[in-house]
């Protein structure tokens, strides 16, 4: 079997379209938990913290004050972006959450299979034999 046909076997199981479809809506998919976390929460987590800009706060290494975190990165002063990290953070456990309402709905959504009905058992002859003769005795 030539490398080719290897290749187009392995493309043509479903296990791959799947994980395709799966890492393209994922990428659509945080861009919206991004947007959401950027856009929306973070403007009324800065609102009630006093008006704190998260993707500006930092914390300077080189003992340097900087205005902003563009500015100490410009200079090549090293710090501590940690208002970033909260920020992704925040994304990373809304993204989460999304991820298992998600799976969650799917999985309510799946119909559950009742199991067939058992076949009555299966009598042996000689019994349906005695049973016909006592029958026939009781008459």
């Amino acid at each position: 079997m030539g490398m080719v046909s290897e290749f187009k076997d392995f493309i043509n199981k479903g296990n791959v379209m799947d994980l395709a479809v799966g890492v393209i809506i994922g990428g659509a998919f945080g861009k919206i938990v991004d947007s959401l976390v950027g856009d929306l929460l973070m403007p009324v987590i800065s609102s009630a913290t006093g008006g704190i800009d998260f993707a500006n706060t930092f914390m300077p290494l080189d003992g340097k004050v900087y205005a902003t975190l563009a500015d100490a990165k410009k200079a090549g002063g090293a710090v501590v972006a940690y208002g970033n990290f909260i920020t992704v953070a925040i994304n990373f456990v809304l993204l989460a959450f999304c991820v298992f309402l998600l799976v969650k709905a799917v999985n309510s959504m799946k119909t559950v299979e009742a199991p067939a009905p058992a076949a009555a058992p299966v009598t042996p002859d000689d019994v349906k034999l005695l049973t016909e003769i006592r029958d026939l005795l009781k008459k």
